[in-house]
């Protein structure tokens, strides 16, 4: 029951695991996005035999081994905390969560593991063409493993291709399918491994810089930007195709968190899409939840009603349809969510009641109310609604959703813009002379490292406060330890990834110095 969970626990194991999955992403996209561009670089050398390409392509492959080296370790860790903070997740999911997670090891990380030592030790050892299609197995396998993790995450934000099992109380896969094509899987993969690409391009870009700042290497730094500046357009211009993509999905199926990233309390037809704003408190609350409203806002007309309907006079609900309910749209009140989320609860109860009493006959009526589509549809749906206290709590932060979701926009079109900069000049043979323009490309660096955790940010703290989108709030998902053990494998973590960070830093500007 939701009276007995302690939510000191609670936040110090969502402390635990944000902590993990922010510093294992700050490895993540730069393992994605250069493996190809090496991969690219070799093509080049490959194809010319220009002994200058291969120069380029291993001094970024040295890059790449640094920070992937560092990223696995990051990751193995993050996967056993769904066994040991989060274990009531765990059997819920049953082998739904698993066996991506399964196929992410054997396959896709095998494939990537093995030709990753032919890529590194294996220069003059076979044959070039060879070698490049290690090179190109290792970047695909990179997002192979990239693609499995996030089939098992965006099952999480819209559960499908699943069956309750009221006898083990877990949930069970029914089609692969369905899990594997769940359109948020689909759409979250092309953005996730898109801004991984574009990271890359905007790394690379900053480091050929520092080489023209310091007038060295000067051939290899334009050859580098070339490359990196355009997988960086086309990786940018289709990230913006992908969010694009993504924002009206998550209007389907998280219509909350869609509501929450637009600050858009009031719903509304013709509804203006925010390109920029400031929120401050409004004076008004629904129960424990404060309302926002602008300060300053620039908006786009009708654009939002576009983007979620293609239609401008479209009605786009706001938080408090979902609070309070909105008869027209068909939109149930979070109160009669919560009941009926009750009442499903307690049939899982009766019926393992009536089994344990040995009650057959009540124990089988029960048990068939789980295979009635009215049941599944209008009442086990909303189980999770069952552990919230009051309707206010189906909605995120609103400001934290806000913020991240509209810097990261804005850093997204920043980065079109500078890899369009970056190839025209140095198509024009002024990359050099732009110096201006190299100090901006040298300190942007960090940026879509930024934006590429803000991401996830409005991924994870958007989807508050499901673990599994209305199944499963959560605060009830956590294992049955002591929250102390969490604290000190908290600090311990952190203590470690932080070391960890340093060295690859340390070891990355070591290499990019020594050159």
């Amino acid at each position: 029951m939701i009276e007995n969970i302690d939510l000191n626990l609670v936040d110090w194991s969502r402390a635990q695991f944000a902590l993990t999955a922010i510093y294992h992403w700050l490895f993540v996209p730069l393992t994605l996005g250069l493996s190809f561009i090496i991969a690219m670089m070799e093509t080049i050398y490959v194809r010319t035999g220009n002994e200058e390409w291969k120069s380029i392509t291993k001094f970024w492959m040295k890059l790449f081994g640094i920070n992937f080296a560092i990223g696995v370790s990051t990751g193995i860790i993050l996967e056993f905390e769904f066994g040991t903070n989060w274990s009531n997740y765990s059997w819920f999911v049953g082998d739904i969560f698993g066996a991506p997670l399964a196929i992410e090891g054997i396959f896709a990380f095998f494939l990537e593991s093995t030709f990753i030592a032919v890529m590194f030790f294996g220069w003059n050892k076979v044959s070039k063409k060879f070698h490049l299609v290690s090179t190109w197995l290792v970047a695909f396998g990179a997002s192979l493993s990239a693609l499995w993790i996030l089939v098992a995450n965006s099952w999480m934000e819209n559960p499908v291709g699943m069956v309750f099992n009221p006898d083990t109380a877990r949930n069970e896969m029914r089609s692969f399918w369905e899990v594997l094509f769940n359109p948020v899987a689909v759409d979250k993969f092309l953005h996730t491994i898109t801004s991984g690409f574009v990271l890359a391009s905007i790394f690379v870009i900053g480091i050929s810089s520092w080489y023209l700042l310091k007038k060295r290497d000067l051939e290899f730094a334009r050859k580098s930007v070339v490359v990196a500046a355009v997988f960086g357009i086309l990786s940018s211009l289709f990230l913006v195709y992908t969010g694009d993509t993504s924002a009206r999905t998550i209007a389907k199926v998280q219509p909350v968190k869609f509501a929450a990233f637009e600050a858009l309390y009031e719903g509304t037809g013709n509804a203006g899409l925010v390109a920029a704003g400031v929120l401050k408190k409004s004076g008004e609350s629904i129960g424990d939840l404060d309302v926002r409203e602008f300060a300053v806002r620039i908006e786009i007309p009708g654009l939002l009603s576009v983007m979620t309907d293609g239609d401008r006079d479209s009605y786009v609900p706001g938080i408090k349809d979902y609070i309070n309910g909105n008869a027209e749209m068909g939109i149930l009140p979070a109160a009669e969510k919560i009941e009926r989320g009750k009442l499903a609860r307690d049939v899982l109860f009766e019926y393992k009641a009536a089994k344990e009493a040995g009650n057959t006959e009540t124990a089988a009526s029960l048990r068939a109310r789980f295979d009635e589509a009215d049941f599944q549809e209008n009442y086990f749906r909303y189980f999770g609604y069952a552990f919230l206290n009051a309707p206010e709590d189906i909605v995120p932060n609103v400001p934290i959703a806000f913020y991240s979701f509209h810097i990261m926009v804005i850093l997204g079109f920043f980065f079109i813009a500078l890899c369009v900069l970056a190839l025209y000049f140095v198509i024009n043979g002024r990359l050099e002379r732009q110096r201006w323009f190299l100090r901006i490309a040298l300190w942007s660096i960090p940026l879509p490292y930024i934006a590429s955790e803000l991401g996830w940010v409005v991924a994870e703290m958007g989807r508050q406060p499901w673990i599994i989108q209305d199944l499963m709030p959560v605060s009830v998902a956590v294992s049955h330890i002591s929250a102390g053990s969490v604290q000190v494998t908290f600090w311990l973590f952190a203590t470690l990834f932080t070391a960890l960070l340093i060295a690859e830093v340390s070891i990355m500007v070591r290499q990019i110095k020594n050159k």
